[in-house]
C-alpha cells in the first residue's frame, strides 16, 4: 500500500470526523438520561457552576460511565483487530470466539464464592477477568494447535465458538442457585449492561490500557507481516509462533479488562476493524487508530441509545450492539462463501 499525500489528507479528515463524532456523542450522552441536563446547563456544570444535582449526575454517574464505555469500546476494537489479523479470519471477535465468556466465568466464580468489600472487588476485577480469559485462550490454543503446523486459524475460530457456547451455559448453571442480588449482577453482565459508573473502576483499568495500547500500536508492523503467507513471514525472519502468541495474549488481556466493566459485549470487535479497513485500507499503522475511535463511538452510541429507550433501567448496551452486529455477522458469513 503506497501512502500518498492524498491518502494522508483523507486519513486526517477521517480521524478528525471520528473525533468530532465521538465528542458529539459524549455531549449527547452527558445531557440525555432519566434526569436530563440541558445543553445550556452543561458547560456551567462542567466548569463547576452548575447546581448540586447536575454536578452529581454528571461527575458521579454519567461521565465515569461514558469514559468506561469509550475505553471498553477501544479495547474490544483493538482485540478484534488483532484476532482477525492473527487468525486471518474476518469473523474473529473476542465475544464470538470465547474470550469474553472466559472472562465472564472468572468474574462469576469470583463474585459468587469469594465475596470482598466493594473497594477490593473493583481493583481485583480486571485481574480475575484476565485470568479467566487467559485460561480459556490457552485451552482454545491447545485445541487449535497441530504438531508441526502450529495454530490453525480456522480451527481456532470453530473451537472458540464452541467454548463460548459452553462457558455461557456454565455461567447460567452457576447463577441458577445463587442469591437474587448476585444473580441480578451476573445476569446484567451476561446481557452486556455497562454496570461501571465509578471513578475507582477507571483507575483500576487505566494501567492496563496505558500498557497494552502502546504495545499493540508498536506491533502494527508485525501484524502487517502476519497478513502475508506463512512461508513469506518466516522467510523475512519473523518468528511466527512467538509473534502470534504475544499478540494473542495482548488481545486476550485488553478484551478481558474491557468486558470486566461492561459485561459480555460482542460484535464491537467484529464491526469496528471492518469499518476501519473499509475507510483507510488494511495497513495496521493507519487502521488501528481508526478502529479504536470507531469502537469507542459504537459502544458509547449503543449505551446512550439503550439507557434512553426504556427509562429508568433501559436496554443493555450489549443487546443494542447485537441488534446491529448480528445482521452484520450474517452478511459477512454470506459474503465469505
Amino acid at each position: 500500500m503506497i501512502v500518498t499525500n492524498a491518502y494522508k489528507k483523507k486519513y486526517k479528515w477521517i480521524v478528525s470526523t471520528l473525533l468530532i463524532g465521538l465528542i458529539g456523542m459524549m455531549v449527547m450522552g452527558m445531557s440525555l438520561g432519566y434526569s436530563s441536563i440541558s445543553i445550556d446547563r452543561l458547560v456551567p456544570t462542567i466548569i463547576g457552576q452548575g447546581s448540586f444535582k447536575d454536578e452529581f449526575i454528571l461527575f458521579s454517574i454519567r461521565l465515569p460511565r461514558m469514559l468506561i464505555t469509550v475505553l471498553a469500546g477501544i479495547g474490544l476494537a483493538l482485540s478484534g483487530a488483532i484476532l482477525q489479523g492473527v487468525t486471518r479470519n474476518d469473523l474473529a471477535d473476542p465475544g464470538i470466539i470465547g474470550i469474553n465468556a472466559g472472562a465472564g466465568v472468572g468474574i462469576t466464580l469470583f463474585y459468587l464464592f469469594y465475596p470482598l468489600d466493594t473497594g477490593g472487588f473493583v481493583y481485583l476485577l480486571p485481574i480475575i477477568a484476565f485470568l479467566g480469559a487467559t485460561l480459556t485462550a490457552i485451552l482454545i490454543y491447545l485445541f487449535s494447535y497441530e504438531k508441526g503446523k502450529g495454530i490453525q486459524p480456522s480451527k481456532m475460530i470453530l473451537t472458540g465458538v464452541g467454548f463460548s457456547m459452553a462457558l455461557s451455559g456454565l455461567m447460567i448453571v452457576l447463577i441458577s442457585s445463587s442469591e437474587r442480588q448476585k444473580v441480578d449482577f451476573i445476569a446484567r453482565w451476561l446481557a452486556g449492561n455497562v454496570w461501571g459508573y465509578d471513578w475507582s473502576l477507571i483507575v483500576s483499568i487505566l494501567p492496563w490500557f496505558f500498557l497494552l495500547i502502546p504495545f499493540i500500536l508498536f506491533k502494527a508492523h508485525q501484524l502487517n507481516v502476519l497478513g502475508l503467507s506463512e512461508y513469506v513471514t518466516i522467510g523475512i525472519g519473523v518468528s511466527l509462533q512467538k509473534e502470534r502468541t504475544f499478540l494473542l495474549l495482548a488481545a486476550v488481556a485488553i478484551a478481558a479488562v474491557s468486558v470486566s466493566v461492561t459485561g459480555g459485549v460482542a460484535f464491537v470487535g467484529l464491526m469496528a476493524p471492518h469499518i476501519a479497513r473499509a475507510l483507510v485500507g488494511p495497513r495496521y499503522q493507519y487502521f488501528l487508530p481508526v478502529a479504536m475511535l470507531l469502537g469507542g463511538w459504537l459502544l458509547l452510541m449503543a449505551d446512550t441509545i439503550g439507557r434512553n429507550v426504556l427509562e429508568p433501567d433501559g436496554i443493555p448496551a450489549g443487546i443494542v450492539v447485537s441488534l446491529i452486529g448480528a445482521p452484520y455477522f450474517i452478511y459477512l458469513l454470506v459474503k465469505s462463501k
